[in-house]
């Protein structure tokens, strides 16, 4: 049976940012952070080695307001933005997933994990 996988890119990326932070974020000679991307990466190579995926898709959030935004005012109004060192890793780590002939899929509107979601339901029907 073939294998599919779905990563929620936000996230993961979330994750490698905050967990490889230590007292100083890695960094390359020009100042540009890659502590997310090292981070994403190693997750993502790990991934690949233990489940061998036939196909991958990588969802991220796009900024933008989402239904979950139109459906509570609230929501997510208590939540700090996205550091400017993460949001700067995002091009990069997307660019690396192309050049990897990864697919990555975005919608406005749409958070990556309803984006994923909504692909799993219309692969059960």
């Amino acid at each position: 049976m073939e294998k599919l996988v779905l990563v929620d890119g936000n996230s993961i990326m979330n994750r490698a940012f905050y967990g490889i932070m230590g007292s100083k974020m890695l960094m390359t000679k020009d100042g540009t952070y890659t502590n997310a991307v090292y981070g994403f990466l190693a997750i993502l190579f790990k991934l690949l080695e233990d489940l061998k995926p036939e196909y991958l898709v990588v969802a991220f959030d796009l900024k933008a307001p989402t239904a979950r935004h139109k459906l509570y005012e609230g929501y997510k109004a208590n939540r700090k933005g996205m550091p400017d060192e993460l949001a700067k890793q995002m091009p990069i780590i997307k660019e690396i997933l192309r050049a990897m002939n990864i697919d990555i899929v975005e919608m406005e509107g749409y958070e990556a994990d309803d984006v994923l979601r909504n692909a799993i339901m219309l692969r059960r029907k």
